[in-house]
């Protein structure tokens, strides 16, 4: 077992709880404890989506399916239902196990190329230099 696989007493109370949350489509138990699961391997390797393994389905399905229940806060609910179960710790979706792409942190694009500097623009309608700037 990886520490993306749950256990099957962790799933039972998440499953429970997914039926009854009013925004989350937990729809068949195998289908959606797959998902969770592609979801934790996401969060716990620092992964792209793009790289998620065949065996969780289409990163891109599994992608939009996270981002929705990002936007109706299942993720943030769910973390707050078992913040004190000492059972589920280890499965929060807290900071302590996302890593985040350094875009997200603020740092600065990457551009490809040649960086364009101040004396480039100053001089691009005069005559060619013969010796190198």
């Amino acid at each position: 077992m990886t520490n993306a696989e749950l256990r099957d007493d962790q799933w039972e109370k998440i499953y429970t709880f997914l039926q009854h949350h009013p925004r989350a489509y937990a729809g068949k138990e195998a289908e959606c404890r797959l998902f969770v699961e592609a979801v934790l391997w996401i969060l716990r390797s620092g992964a792209q989506w793009r790289l998620l393994p065949k065996k969780y389905g289409p990163w891109n399905s599994v992608y939009k399916r996270f981002a929705r229940w990002c936007d109706h806060h299942v993720w943030e609910d769910m973390h707050q239902h078992f913040a004190d179960d000492p059972d589920m710790e280890n499965i929060l979706l807290d900071s302590t196990i996302v890593r985040a792409h350094p875009c997200a942190a603020g740092a600065a694009k990457k551009r490809g190329g040649r960086q364009a500097r101040p004396s480039d623009a100053a001089g691009a309608g005069s005559a060619p230099r013969s010796t190198p700037v």
